[in-house]
């Protein structure tokens, strides 16, 4: 779209946006413009090639640059979302088979879950809050 839009610039002209039809005010396109263009992309790519080739560590975070210590967790690194019930269970244990076994009873847990609940779950036609709700919404 980009090409046709240039070819057709290049073959009609751009219009005047007080109607005018003057043809010795326009400029023309290609070695004006085209030599604008390709200067802009050497200056980009000039600032991106020494950024990269002379100061790499500019935009890099300062903590990457601390020594690691294998008994300490940094206090910057923090699992996703999803993960973070296992770890919050590793480190309130403080032994390392401890840790381990609370996150496996953590999770066993959940699988035996409804066999602990006394009653049995019954379809939602069943419950009169439930069929009020479900004519509300067939009514609106």
């Amino acid at each position: 779209m980009v090409i046709l839009h240039l070819v057709f610039l290049h073959e009609t002209g751009s219009r005047n946006p007080l109607g005018l039809g003057r043809d010795e005010d326009k400029m023309v396109f290609h070695p004006y413009y085209s030599l604008k263009d390709i200067f802009g992309l050497f200056v980009v790519l000039g600032i991106y090639l020494w950024l990269r080739l002379y100061s790499p560590y500019v935009f890099i975070d300062v903590e990457n640059f601390i020594p690691s210590n294998p008994l300490v967790t940094p206090v910057h690194i923090q699992p996703e979302w999803y993960f973070l019930f296992a770890y919050a269970i590793l480190r309130a244990v403080p032994r390392k088979i401890g840790g381990v076994v609370a996150l496996v009873i953590s999770v066993v847990i959940l699988y035996f879950l409804p066999f602990f609940i006394g009653h049995k779950f019954r379809r939602t036609g069943f419950y009169f809050f439930m069929k009020m709700l479900f004519w509300v919404f067939v009514v609106n």
